[in-house]
């Protein structure tokens, strides 16, 4: 019966130590309760500040989300301490240390984007409706997020990428600026003269509505000497938008064939020119039919 009376020893000092500990659990579920109620009027109070600010709505969760962090885990600390006494601030700090130390080798890739995020939301050239391209990603920006962003392929797809790839990588903003150059290549036969050709298409690309002339001029440049024709390099600026740019795109296009036709000048197709070495042997070829006819077998029926 000793080992009975032990443990029945054991479990009488549990529960004494039990009920001694009970006020310290209350006081600690207090600091709780006031805890959440201290987060949930300075997350009031901050909102009502950022909320009158020009801030990108993402970075202001981002601070209601740093301040509730910060809340709760000096309430958490603070009860903590009173129900175990002999926990100190410094020893507390110290095993967070250690702790974080081990979670972030654990979690390396998601603090890695955390802080990409960060960066990321304190940028000003990457908005939320910019036109972006990355790593073969290209779309409207949707939403920014602390750990990943959200892409609208002009196809409709949705993208979710990680915040490091777009802070490790180049990014390409599309609509950083309202206006874009355009450029496209139109190329005319060598019998036309290059001085009107190029009068043509400039009168036809300054015709479209689409082409922005406030300040930016358009440009006609003879290119090069192609395979079979003069090539020209014509350049405007429109709308920096995707749907923009392929609208003035096919409108310009569209003018300037309609301009070339109209002038008579000849927007060629490849031509080839083939040149033998030596003289080839030109021989008649008689069909079947005619060798039959002369053999006197029309039908070409050897029965």
């Amino acid at each position: 019966m000793e080992p009975v009376k032990i443990l029945l020893e054991q479990l009488d000092e549990i529960g004494r130590a039990a009920i001694e500990m009970v006020p310290q659990l209350v006081v600690a579920i207090i600091v709780i309760f006031m805890t959440w109620l201290i987060k949930k009027g300075l997350s009031y109070l901050l909102s009502g500040a950022l909320g009158r600010s020009n801030m990108r709505q993402s970075l202001k969760e981002l601070f209601q989300l740093l301040l509730s962090i910060l809340v709760w885990v000096l309430g958490l600390m603070i009860a903590a301490i009173i129900v175990f006494p002999g926990l100190t601030p410094s020893s507390m700090l110290a095993g967070l240390g250690i702790g974080s130390v081990a979670i972030g080798f654990a979690f390396k890739d998601v603090f890695e984007n955390f802080l990409a995020g960060i960066i990321i939301l304190f940028r000003r050239e990457m908005r939320i409706g910019d036109h972006i391209e990355c790593e073969g990603i290209e779309g409207e920006v949707t939403h920014i997020a602390i750990r990943e962003s959200h892409i609208r392929q002009t196809d409709g797809q949705l993208v979710i990428t990680p915040n490091s790839i777009l802070f490790k990588n180049p990014v390409v903003i599309r609509t950083d600026q309202d206006k874009r150059r355009v450029t496209v290549i139109c190329g005319v036969a060598y019998d036309e003269d290059v001085d009107a050709s190029r009068d043509v298409i400039s009168k036809a690309v300054a015709g479209c509505d689409t082409v922005i002339q406030d300040g930016k001029p358009i440009q006609i440049f003879a290119q090069e000497f192609a395979s079979s024709s003069i090539n020209f390099e014509v350049t405007w600026w429109t709308g920096s938008k995707p749907v923009e740019v392929r609208k003035s795109r096919d409108q310009v296009v569209a003018a300037v064939k309609r301009a070339l036709d109209d002038a008579g000048i000849e927007i060629p197709f490849p031509y080839r020119t083939l040149t033998f070495k030596e003289a080839l042997p030109m021989r008649q070829i008689e069909s079947e039919q005619s060798r039959d006819e002369k053999s006197g077998n029309p039908t070409g029926d050897d029965s």
